[in-house]
């Protein structure tokens, strides 16, 4: 199985507990014999294979941002370019994609649509949780980004119940969509890999 991450962050970039958790289901995944691709963001072009891992850093063309959204959308561009380049390098085998948060959902829809790859949408905040003003034009359109990951979603991964019930709460997604995988569980990296496999499994088909 192939599979390709999107996180903005990865070690050594760390904003918060995304990037540790990221590179540790990475490396876990690997370590079950999944090819895995990690894209992210930095401030420099890179490219690693490191514990398995392919790591692919793509940087923003556009410069000067006058917020986080425009930031975003513009760095989409390089992570569908990115994971493009994976998918014909690989001779277009590529499973799924797994999209951390919001930030990387237009790129892994437009995959999704353009080259046949489902995308797993694994949500570790919503809007309404990270902003006081959630309701604002623009933040409501960080969460109209967000609709848009759950609609496109072939599955959901959340890691508490809590986090279920607010996505169906606030976004009306039908429950068993959404799939919790308890981060600390012993049977984690197995949950997730029988959450992945099942899609594998009915792309082959």
């Amino acid at each position: 199985m192939r599979i390709i991450i999107f996180s903005w962050e990865y070690p050594p970039r760390i904003v918060g507990k995304l990037a540790e958790y990221v590179k540790f289901l990475s490396t876990h995944l690997a370590k079950n014999h999944v090819d895995v691709h990690v894209v992210t963001f930095d401030n420099a072009i890179s490219e690693e294979r490191a514990s398995g891992v392919h790591t692919v850093r793509v940087t923003n063309p556009v410069k000067a941002h006058p917020g986080v959204l425009t930031w975003v959308l513009t760095l989409n561009q390089e992570v569908e370019r990115a994971a493009a380049n994976i998918y014909y390098n690989s001779q277009k085998q590529v499973d799924l994609i797994d999209v951390f948060d919001w930030h990387f959902i237009p790129a892994a829809v437009t995959l999704s649509k353009a080259l046949d790859i489902p995308f797993v949408y694994s949500v570790e905040s919503l809007e309404d949780q990270r902003s006081p003003n959630a309701n604002s034009s623009y933040n409501l359109a960080i969460k109209s980004i967000e609709w848009l990951g759950f609609f496109e979603a072939k599955k959901i991964s959340v890691k508490t119940q809590w986090m279920k019930d607010e996505i169906v709460n606030i976004y009306k997604v039908p429950p068993e969509k959404i799939h919790v995988i308890p981060e600390n569980s012993a049977s984690h990296i197995r949950e997730t890999l029988k959450l992945f496999r099942s899609l594998a499994e009915v792309q082959k088909d």
